[in-house]
């Protein structure tokens, strides 16, 4: 199953019974018990045995094994929680037991899982073995500063994230797991390894941990931050919240009203523009009027080569927007005001404001998790570089950051690259003509033509960039080349 629009409808007659029947007291429960089902509804079916279930698994064991070490013990709030802590712990074992007894029964009356599960006794045995090897690793770094227990899970996201989109790596890990299965490990690829929604989960997850070093992160029950974790309409796509705003919305579900007219009409209205423009306008423009590698390949014109690549910016923002508006209105149906993540990005001056405009969670988390404390760093430093080159460091490793977070591969780097020097240059055009352009203040109508001016470069060089991001760097370079007039 993937977020179409069959999963979209399943979602909006959930939010109707969740609103219309569910008791006031059962909903925090509900959403952490529906998100857990989701997330091994969703996951696509793999070529590898057992890791369509496995995936899903993980993701809810590692998450609660961060919680456990991301808590304060000492914590009056935590103290009271524990009892409230023992249930959820009870009830997401009890569900990932129960999902696994689809694998008892007939192909075609599995309703969740798109495979087969393991032997369900094998599951528990899993479960039971994780949940040690969670107590052991306590029990040693227990003597140990809580940090270093921190470090090594925001090191082991880092590092499993790593593995998981490196072609390389991933195809590896893929041959030694087929040979476990008694699979043919030579048609392993990256595929096999698909673990939806981890890259969303590894970002929440490091935020959480980073936030805990920094001691910032509030307190949250087991089922809070799971919870806040998978939640299901934010899963495959994002955006990413924080964890300190979710938990205010989610500790106030039980004053939500039911079936609100007001809340429905929102959250509906955002559902229908998503899905406007995610199945019309993107979905119409992948039929032949957007870039992919064929069609760069077969057009001979410059111009055409132009018209294509601006229907890939297109197709994408309206892809990629369309889904986070689906998401943000099933968030509000179940009383979740998920963060916004697009904000005109195509009518920005500046490729500053662009980022700020553009999926702004993400460019948020880099900013607040590699820029801020990178840039601190440096300046910290007794041979302190300059700080130009402070600014370059830190903008090139942010945005290598965002540009590998969408794929460990030669063109996402470039991508980041791209951006990181851009961003560096626009910072010392501005820091050296910040008078000029107050003067402009007094000018209204060269303003008003400066902004235009800075608006039409700033589209172009996004634009420009997205051939970094849509096709392979081989293919990537020789089309860019052709778009710069050099291969006319």
């Amino acid at each position: 199953m993937t977020f179409d629009l069959r999963a979209i409808l399943i979602f909006l007659i959930a939010a109707w019974l969740y609103a219309g029947l569910l008791p006031q007291r059962l909903r925090a429960w509900a959403l952490l018990v529906g998100s857990v089902v989701a997330i091994y509804w969703l996951q696509p079916n793999l070529p590898i045995r057992f890791s369509t279930f496995i995936f899903p698994t993980a993701t809810l064991i590692l998450t609660m094994a961060l919680w456990w070490f991301s808590r304060d013990p000492q914590h009056p709030d935590q103290l009271a929680a524990l009892p409230e802590d023992r249930r959820t712990l009870i009830v997401i074992a009890v569900l990932i037991s129960v999902l696994s007894l689809e694998r008892l029964l007939p192909t075609e009356w599995r309703l969740i899982s798109a495979a087969r599960p393991p032997d369900p006794w094998a599951v528990l045995i899993a479960l039971v073995a994780a949940g040690l090897i969670v107590a052991a690793i306590d029990r040693l770094t227990r003597s140990r500063p809580r940090r270093w227990a921190l470090m090594g899970g925001i090191l082991f996201l880092i590092t499993s994230f790593a593995v998981l989109n490196t072609e390389v790596l991933a195809t590896q890990l893929g041959r030694v797991w087929r040979t476990w299965t008694g699979q043919d490990p030579a048609v392993a690829s990256l595929i096999d390894l698909s673990w939806l929604g981890f890259s969303y989960v590894a970002f929440r997850l490091i935020h959480t941990l980073r936030d805990r070093q920094t001691g910032i992160l509030p307190v949250l029950s087991l089922r809070e931050y799971v919870t806040y974790v998978i939640f299901a309409p934010a899963f495959v796509a994002g955006p990413i919240d924080r964890a300190e705003r979710f938990a205010i919305d989610y500790r106030a579900l039980p004053d939500l009203r039911g079936l609100d007219a007001a809340r429905f009409g929102r959250g509906g209205t955002r559902i229908a523009i998503g899905l406007l423009k995610k199945f019309v306008v993107a979905d119409s423009l992948a039929l032949g009027m957007s870039l992919t590698a064929t069609n760069a390949a077969q057009t001979q014109s410059a111009g055409w080569l132009w018209v294509l690549l601006y229907g890939y910016a297109l197709r994408l923002y309206f892809d990629f927007s369309g889904y986070t508006d689906i998401a943000i209105g099933l968030g509000i149906l179940f009383g979740i005001t998920l963060p916004e993540n697009f904000k005109r990005p195509y009518w920005q001056t500046t490729l500053t404001a662009f980022w700020q405009s553009w999926h702004m969670t993400l460019s948020n988390w880099a900013r607040f998790y590699v820029f801020t404390p990178f840039s601190r760093w440096l300046l910290m430093r007794q041979r302190k570089p300059s700080s130009t080159l402070i600014v370059l460091i830190a903008q090139l490793a942010t945005m290598l950051t965002i540009g590998l977070w969408h794929g460990v591969t030669w063109n996402f780097l470039a991508w980041g690259l791209w951006h990181g020097v851009g961003l560096w240059v626009h910072k010392q055009w501005s820091d050296r003509t910040r008078q000029w352009y107050r003067g402009l203040n007094t000018k209204p109508q060269q303003k008003r033509a400066w902004t235009i001016f800075s608006w039409f470069v700033t589209l172009q060089f996004v634009v420009l960039g997205w051939v970094w991001f849509a096709l392979p760097i081989d293919r990537a370079a020789t089309t860019f080349v052709r778009l710069i007039g050099l291969g006319w």
